[in-house]
């Protein structure tokens, strides 16, 4: 059976895709599986699209190059339409609630993809939305980057199960869904950020659990080199992210010694590679040597944005 047609055993049709944390390791899995078989396909020039008629909606509060790009040319490919909702375009913008919204926009489309800033927002459009409702980013989880993200390590690597992953930087959304897809994918995960900068306490604690049931682990430390050490993926961010740039100069003192660069990464092992979810400031979180060199990975990175989110809508709404 391909990955295509085991979907239904794992009853994903109809689901929301919120965070990693409501999914299993082995339905994690599945969407990674399920990307790569899409990718395949792609690239061999077979068309695939168990999406032909239907209509995505996606809610932009927040600006995005590859959301928007990844999201519409994957809907295209799996013949469904995709629709671009700013806030101006809604009335969600004017004070309609997250109910009439929701129950409306379920009324027209067959899934909602929405990227905005508190997490809450999700949490509520998916309570009353009647069709599928994705997470493409909020100031809390970034779980389809996530997904893209060890997709492209299982290419590069063959493997995710006791890989080291290390995460330089802000304990920001993208931390947090990458820490909770490790623990689940039985990685091992150190982080390493500036004192009041650290992930969120509860995700930690979450992804402690997991990391026990599956085989991983996670540190969480001050130290880049600690975290750094032996690495099989590195891993790091902007310091001031989308809805922060009010803090850059502040982030920029307290974030000096976290800078990914040839020095730091002497310390992982030699085979390592880079991710960075784009966009980057080289100089600042990274060097340039590094995110241009021959270890980073970033575009296949980028690329699979597509394929990843490409299964997560195949999966939910076909």
């Amino acid at each position: 059976m391909s990955t295509l047609q085991s979907q239904t055993a794992l009853g994903l049709l109809g689901r929301d895709f919120l965070g990693l944390m409501d999914y299993s390791p082995e339905e994690i899995r599945y969407l990674i599986d399920l990307a790569i078989e899409l990718k395949s396909k792609n690239k061999a020039g077979e068309v695939y699209q168990p999406l032909k008629g239907k209509t995505l909606g996606m809610i932009f509060e927040k600006s995005s190059t590859r959301t928007r790009v990844s999201f519409e040319v994957g809907m295209y490919q799996l013949g469904g339409h995709a629709m671009f909702l700013s806030r101006n375009d809604l009335q969600i913008g004017r004070g309609e609630t997250i109910h009439d919204t929701a129950q409306t926009l379920s009324r027209y489309l067959d899934g909602i993809m929405i990227r905005t800033f508190a997490h809450k927002t999700v949490i509520d459009l998916a309570r009353y939305a009647t069709v599928p409702v994705i997470n493409g980013l909020t100031d809390f989880a970034h779980p389809c980057q996530a997904l893209a993200d060890y997709m492209t390590v299982l290419e590069h690597k063959g493997k995710l199960e006791g890989l080291k992953i290390a995460y330089i930087g802000d304990g920001n959304n993208m931390v947090h869904s990458l820490m909770i897809g490790a623990a689940k994918l039985g990685m091992h995960m150190a982080v390493a950020s500036p004192e009041g900068y650290m992930p969120d306490q509860e995700i930690q604690a979450s992804s402690r659990e997991y990391a026990a049931a599956s085989g991983g682990s996670l540190l969480v430390t001050t130290d880049p080199k600690e975290a750094i050490a032996d690495a099989d993926v590195i891993y790091t961010d902007v310091w001031a992210s989308m809805g922060f740039e009010e803090e850059q100069k502040v982030r920029e003192k307290a974030f000096a010694n976290y800078q990914v660069n040839e020095e730091l990464t002497a310390y992982a092992k030699k085979d390592y590679v880079f991710l960075h979810c784009l966009p980057a400031h080289r100089g600042e979180e990274v060097s340039a040597g590094v995110i241009d060199g021959p270890n980073s990975i970033i575009f296949d990175e980028a690329e699979n944005r597509l394929h990843a989110q490409k299964a997560i809508m195949a999966a939910l709404m076909s």
